[in-house]
């Protein structure tokens, strides 16, 4: 480990000396500071987070792992790395109050927060009941340039396109991507876009997770939108999760452990959850102020495991429709 240490970057070799636990995480970094500020106050372990983490890196590592911990806004790509072989199953507490649907069968990933796959929609522009009620209303005429979506390298697109796959098969899927990308008026990196160009009224609607929704609705302006959650008629709303991973990693794995049970406790998902105004897996806590609890609404009935083994799969179908670099 000394030996390759010289072929890390300064900045890993620095924080691998001081730190207990080395956090790797996909979420920004103001949603798992706080959290982590709170875990080393109640257990003196000394973390080190780093942010912007993709799956291709942790796979890189697996040889020589760096990291103790992934946090992660897709637990397909959880599960598609303890597939990989890189995550480390654990035993946990029955009563976290998280469904098996949104855990791994080892232990090794849990969903913490729900992340809805809703159409936002500014309500100067458009009345409820004129909205879209399904994703496959995005592929007519009439909706032409009127909404935004991100591109298919959004990690968000990615997992939903896995869901739709699962479900309607390739050939209806790979038909849905063609012709929403020609029908979106606008094609995004990310999500934060969406939202405010729905808020300024630039277009009618966008698909986003639920939570662009909650945030566009504390803004000071351009606050005027409301939520559809589609499919309640048929499939039902996808229904994604965050959640948190033990990596395979045998340097500091008590801390690692340690971290995994104390992130389960009520009081601690009810924090990752609030910070990004997400909703909570567990019914027994509360959602966010207007924030629909996963209930009270039709979610896709997936075992959400199964995006790991296709993720792969789905990102060559990505590739196929073209949407994985349409940006416009």
């Amino acid at each position: 480990m000394r030996f390759i240490a010289f072929f890390l970057p300064l900045s890993l070799i620095a924080f691998d000396l001081w730190a207990d636990l080395i956090v790797y995480s996909s979420r920004k970094e103001k949603f798992v500071r706080p959290l982590l500020d709170k875990f080393e106050r109640e257990t003196k372990i000394k973390t080190k987070l780093l942010s912007g983490v993709k799956v291709i890196k942790i796979l890189e590592e697996q040889r020589y792992p760096l990291g103790n911990v992934f946090i992660s806004n897709d637990v397909g790509q959880l599960e598609f790395l303890r597939l990989k072989g890189a995550l480390k199953g654990i035993d946990i507490r029955a009563e976290i109050g998280i469904s098996q649907k949104f855990r791994a069968k080892d232990n090794s990933w849990v969903g913490l927060t729900a992340r809805s796959r809703i159409l936002m929609y500014n309500t100067d522009l458009i009345s409820q009941k004129k909205m879209p009620k399904t994703l496959w209303d995005l592929t007519l005429p009439q909706w032409k340039g009127q909404f935004a979506i991100t591109s298919g390298g959004n990690s968000s697109m990615i997992a939903h396109i896995g869901a739709l796959r699962s479900t309607w098969g390739e050939k209806k899927t790979l038909e849905w991507m063609k012709k929403v990308k020609e029908n979106a008026g606008a094609i995004t990196k990310g999500h934060t876009d969406i939202r405010m160009a729905v808020g300024r009224g630039e277009f009618k609607f966008g698909l986003v997770n639920n939570y662009y929704y909650h945030l566009q609705k504390l803004e000071k302006k351009h606050n005027r939108v409301a939520a559809v959650y589609p499919d309640q008629g048929g499939m039902g709303t996808f229904t994604n999760s965050a959640g948190v991973a033990l990596l395979n990693n045998p340097k500091n794995f008590r801390e690692s452990k340690a971290f995994m049970r104390w992130i389960v406790e009520k009081e601690n998902q009810k924090l990752f959850a609030h910070a990004s105004l997400e909703v909570p897996l567990n019914p027994a806590l509360k959602a966010p102020k207007e924030a629909k609890a996963v209930h009270q609404y039709k979610t896709l009935d997936m075992a959400l495991d199964t995006l790991g083994k296709n993720w792969p799969k789905s990102k060559k179908l990505i590739e196929r429709a073209g949407l994985d670099l349409a940006v416009k």
